[in-house]
């Protein structure tokens, strides 16, 4: 395998049988393109999500049902429940990635994660089957004045919920990883698979949604929580086989070390040295020779001048070489990709929050709605979700196929558009969403007042289907911001941070459910302080609520959200060997083009 040096990077021989992004097997030895990797390997972790998303959301889509009728929690305290649980679902990631880079690699992380998840999800399913282990049945219209549940019931509860979660932080930032891992990206080729990746990836997600989001939800509320538990543990057990199944044929990166200790060393130098002078010319900084990142397959970035006060931390003053005084320059260019993505990060917050709603307020009000189709079948609210999905498959496929074709010929981007721009669009999708979801509830509490079901909470002479518009359109939007979301944190993470940068766009869910916690506290604890002829916006009969006037706000902190988006995107600057690489794949798709063209026959 042979090595040349352009332009300050490592470059490996196109010629090359072995990968040239320092792939290894378990061993560590180099390997094989043919042998390993690419879409076989892909295979596995592919149909592995497929599974584990179908336990997860198993779980998670009917979760505020099985509180307020199983447990008998109100219903600002049940979703607040499910957001806090969901917020920790998505915030651990960052500590499997710190474990997965530091010191055990995505592959070992991932299998001791997954042992963590299936034990959760055991002891998950014996709480909600054993008698002793939940309060008794009650057929009380108000639930706060059925028994509630014991100190042991809820202990058991939410210690396997969060058992499971704790499984999650290891298995979710490592596992789209380790998929993308598989293919090169300094193969031109490979780099264009990758680009795919990331929606089908998408489009696996949400196969095992759309089984959770109908057979296993319809389960639980027509035939019993113990099966509607006990076949998502099983799925999972069965997904973990699958992807240990796959081992001989992963390609793997070794771990590189901390990456907060990294950026942590970049940070503290920064700041002794806060009155050094950074040289004019990045030729004067402290960088090491190409040679030692030819040794471990690794890039080596060239001093940019964006963030120029990390620049002190390469600035040798020759009083010391200590790693927490003086850093290369390709540490320092490292550091401040992850920091110039956090603006990103933090805008992605709101819509997040908005997600939230999906498994909460929005199953809420299905209750309240004529859910028959037919005499004998009623839909489960939190089937509903099922829309979400299957808009989403269709528009990642669309996107995919006919989209991204479309734009190429007009941006000559092989994306067809930015990940930005993809994520841009997605914004203002959520902003319609809630325009329409506060829309649509205004005239549900209208004709509850007509037919005077205000008081008693009765069923609202409303098809339950008056909600779809929101739920499709919730899946349009995670068609373009999620997907994108995703690929972009991984995408623009440097090399030795990857599984950091995938739990970026993790930690962004993650804030967005506690922040809908925080807003839905705040939202009922303000309007029932401060309101004279209400008790409140947010109550447990929802026809005596004012859930209208909610999404209106949400509706306003989205508008916030996107100027703001706005303004960061016009700041950010790409990482440079990302660009470098869409350019190589842009003179390809051209290349391309004149192949077909010159083929062209000419008419007579």
């Amino acid at each position: 395998m042979s090595v040349n040096m352009e332009e300050g990077r490592v470059v490996m021989s196109s010629s090359s049988e072995y990968t040239q992004d320092g792939s290894v097997d378990l061993k560590g030895n180099p390997v094989l393109k043919s042998k390993r990797g690419r879409w076989k390997a892909c295979s596995f972790v592919v149909v592995y999500e497929i599974f584990e998303r179908m336990a997860y959301y198993g779980i998670s889509s009917n979760l505020i049902l099985y509180l307020t009728k199983k447990l008998h929690q109100g219903t600002v305290t049940a979703s607040n429940n499910v957001t806090n649980w969901v917020g920790t679902i998505w915030i651990t990631p960052i500590f499997g990635a710190y474990i997965a880079d530091a010191h055990l690699g995505r592959y070992w992380t991932f299998l001791v994660a997954s042992i963590i998840y299936l034990l959760g999800m055991s002891v998950l399913t014996l709480s909600v089957s054993l008698p002793s282990l939940k309060p008794p049945q009650c057929h009380e219209a108000d639930v706060t004045k059925c028994q509630k549940a014991s100190t042991l019931h809820l202990a058991v509860f939410y210690g396997a919920l969060y058992t499971l979660a704790l499984g999650t932080g290891g298995t979710k930032p490592n596992i789209s990883t380790i998929g993308a891992d598989q293919f090169d990206d300094f193969d031109p080729k490979e780099k264009s698979h990758k680009l795919s990746f990331f929606n089908w990836w998408m489009f696996s997600i949400f196969i095992g949604t759309l089984f959770a989001n109908t057979v296993l939800v319809y389960i639980q509320d027509n035939v019993g929580w113990t099966l509607g538990y006990g076949l998502p543990t099983l799925g999972l057990a069965l997904s973990i086989m699958i992807f240990f199944a796959g081992t001989p044929f992963y390609r793997h990166k070794l771990p590189s070390g901390s990456p907060f200790t990294r950026m942590a060393k970049v940070i503290v130098a920064s700041i002794r040295k806060w009155n050094v002078i950074v040289p004019s010319d990045p030729k004067d900084l402290y960088e090491l020779d190409l040679e030692e990142y030819a040794k471990n397959a690794k890039v080596r970035i060239d001093s940019t001048p964006t963030l120029r006060f990390l620049n002190k931390a390469c600035v040798n003053t020759g009083s010391s070489h200590n790693a927490w005084m003086l850093c290369p320059v390709t540490q320092v260019e490292e550091t401040k990709q992850m920091l110039r993505m956090i603006p990103i990060l933090v805008s992605t917050f709101v819509p997040s929050t908005m997600v939230a709603q999906i498994n909460t307020l929005f199953v809420k009000q299905g209750t309240t709605l004529d859910r028959a189709i037919g005499r004998s079948f009623s839909i489960p609210p939190a089937s509903l979700g099922a829309f979400v999905t299957l808009s989403m498959l269709i528009c990642v496929v669309i996107y995919d196929r006919f989209f991204v074709k479309i734009m190429q010929k007009l941006t000559h981007n092989p994306r067809g558009i930015t990940l930005l721009q993809r994520m841009g669009i997605g914004l203002v999708i959520h902003i319609v969403i809630m325009v329409i979801a506060f829309l649509t509830e205004r005239y549900r509490l209208s004709v509850a007042k007509e037919h005077g079901l205000v008081q008693n909470g009765g069923q609202v002479p409303l098809s339950i289907f008056i909600l779809l518009p929101q739920f499709v359109l919730m899946g349009t939007a995670d068609a373009f911001l999620e997907v994108a979301k995703i690929e972009f944190f991984y995408d623009q993470a440097p090399e030795s941070m990857k599984s950091l940068g995938t739990s970026y766009s993790m930690t962004s869910l993650g804030i967005g459910n506690f922040l809908s916690t925080f807003v839905l506290s705040t939202v009922s604890h303000i309007t029932k302080e401060h309101s004279s002829e209400h008790k409140g916006w947010i109550l447990n009969n929802l026809n005596a609520s004012h859930l209208d006037y909610y999404y209106a706000l949400l509706a306003v902190l989205n508008f916030l959200n996107l100027i703001f988006f706005l303004v960061v995107v016009k700041f950010y600057v790409y990482r440079a060997e990302v660009s470098d690489s869409i350019k190589h794949l842009t003179e390809e798709l051209k290349e391309k083009k004149a192949v077909v063209s010159n083929q062209v026959i000419p008419r007579d």
